[in-house]
């Protein structure tokens, strides 16, 4: 699994570089992306296109992403871990294993490459109320 990790991580390194750059993503990038995400990636670019990610951060220096699926609902996902609040991520990442991560945290990853992510300051309390309260959904 660590090679599919250091390639998955090169290739959004890839989208970052398009994006800073102004470059379109190629039909190679987008075709590795897709073999190495699978499912989750055209789902993760409409995340992305609608800006349903947004980056909150406090004062301590946390920082959590929470993400609107397509649902409506609010998720909450830890970058650094590839966590995130949702049931896919549950099932199908750490139950069935068959896909890496959901598609909330692939559209995190894409959002801050791309630069699209939305910004939220918020007080430590404050950030931990979100946390407790979505985290309690789950």
């Amino acid at each position: 699994m660590s090679l599919l990790n250091d390639v998955h991580m090169q290739l959004i390194l890839q989208v970052k570089t398009a994006y800073k750059n102004h470059n379109p993503l190629s039909d190679q990038l987008l075709s590795a992306l897709n073999f190495v995400q699978q499912r989750p990636l055209l789902q993760a670019f409409d995340l992305v296109d609608r800006k349903n990610v947004t980056r909150v951060t406090c004062p301590a220096g946390r920082t959590v992403f929470q993400v609107c699926g397509s649902s409506g609902k609010l998720y909450t996902c830890f970058a650094s871990s590839n966590f995130c609040s949702c049931p896919a991520y549950v099932f199908s990442v750490l139950k069935k294993k068959d896909v890496s991560m959901c598609k909330h945290v692939l559209a995190v990853e894409l959002s801050c490459a791309t630069g699209s992510c939305r910004d939220l300051s918020v007080s430590d309390e404050e950030l931990t109320q979100m946390l407790l309260s979505n985290l309690a959904t789950t």
